[in-house]
């Protein structure tokens, strides 16, 4: 029995990477520099930072909005992997980042000031989500703007009002976290 087990387990390391390239999604291979993987990679980063909040959140409702989160950018990194992938729902997401941050707008102060990123634990991170988000964004923005991408669709303006709303939302939720600790200029 032990040794149908380790013919199933397979090793985290494949060494295919091992010249600089990377494998896409249909087996393509490209260089681990190509934009279309730094693209998915800050993706991937972003994700991440957001599994480091949620395990720092106590709000149950927040948590799930998190990793819903990571699960519409897992399929945004698989289509910019190559898979067809559709991902017309994400204007649905766009509707319920859009009302969220309406409902945590209405109980905080007019800003009227720009506000440092800090405060405390949990506000800081979702400055730090925020500007993660902005940063995928450009890159995102960067790759389809190259004359050279050759993955084009109607997916790509949906990912760009999706990642543009995330960061809205990430930044209206630092400041529902850091509402009596906010640092103001």
């Amino acid at each position: 029995m032990d040794a149908d087990i380790r013919s199933v387990n397979m090793s985290i390391y494949t060494r295919t990477g091992d010249f600089g390239t990377t494998g896409l999604f249909g087996g393509k291979r490209i260089s681990k520099a190509d934009c279309q993987i730094e693209t998915y990679g800050s993706i991937d980063e972003l994700t991440s930072y957001i599994g480091l909040v949620v395990v720092k959140l106590k709000n149950k409702q927040d948590n799930q909005l998190l990793i819903n989160i990571q699960k519409d950018l897992y399929k945004i990194m698989s289509f910019l992997s190559g898979a067809k992938t559709d991902l017309l729902f994400l204007e649905d997401r766009v509707l319920i980042f859009e009302k969220t941050i309406d409902e945590i707008e209405r109980k905080l102060p007019k800003l009227n000031k720009f506000i440092i990123p800090g405060g405390n634990e949990a506000s800081a991170l979702f400055h730090i989500l925020r500007v993660s988000c902005r940063r995928a964004e450009r890159i995102f923005v960067e790759y389809f703007n190259n004359p050279s991408t050759s993955l084009r669709t109607s997916n790509q303006l949906i990912i760009i009002k999706y990642l543009n709303r995330l960061s809205d939302l990430f930044f209206d939720l630092a400041r529902k976290y850091g509402k009596n600790n906010e640092v103001v200029l």
